[in-house]
């Protein structure tokens, strides 16, 4: 049961065309986040074009995200998503939802995955929901609800940290190559889920 949702009609219809993508920052050694849980080592490459990210943000209509990001600061001061480049509906999944959030736009969800992608894909408004969190993220994998997973791999070895896929799964699961590329330092890998 979500602990505040936030109920917005969808103008697309139904749960939406979008899509569901995973999109992170990732070390050589396959490290989203150092050892003491930040993310400011990813900002020191050379990254995407504004165009590059506006195409990003622009097809954003939700994010979905957990609890430890949100601890660390992320969605808020100058840690907001895609540096404050975009703005709308942002899912925190918890289990500890405590205090309401000051900025209108964040809703603490605690339910289960299923709900929490629904919730975010229909406050999307048929526009694509980005999933940022190790834990959600595996959690969207595992449960065939992720679409798509975008990465920079940066010229990086942290050596230890938060790993973007850990634990042992149910099954495999295949992607399909939809571009490669590189942007300044970063290598840009765009795959998708086969279902």
């Amino acid at each position: 049961m979500a602990a505040r949702q936030a109920t917005r009609p969808n103008p697309a219809g139904g749960s939406g065309a979008g899509k569901v993508f995973i999109h992170f920052t990732m070390s050589l050694d396959g490290f989203i986040a150092d050892a003491a849980g930040r993310l400011d080592w990813a900002f020191g490459f050379a990254g995407p074009s504004p165009a590059a990210v506006r195409k990003i943000t622009d097809s954003i209509g939700a994010v979905l995200a957990g609890r430890h990001g949100y601890d660390l600061g992320m969605m808020r001061g100058d840690m907001k998503v895609y540096g404050g480049e975009w703005s709308g509906p942002q899912f925190v999944l918890t289990h500890q939802p405590g205090d309401t959030p000051a900025d209108p736009s964040i809703t603490f969800l605690s339910c289960g995955i299923a709900e929490a992608v629904s919730t975010a894909r229909a406050a999307a408004g048929g526009k694509d929901v980005v999933v940022m969190g190790a834990s959600i993220a595996q959690q969207c994998l595992a449960e065939g609800l992720a679409d798509e997973i975008l990465l920079h791999l940066a010229p990086v070895v942290l050596g230890d940290g938060i790993r973007l896929f850990t634990g042992p799964l149910q099954q495999p699961i295949t992607l399909r190559t939809v571009s490669l590329g590189q942007s300044g330092d970063l290598i840009d890998i765009r795959l998708s889920v086969v279902k």
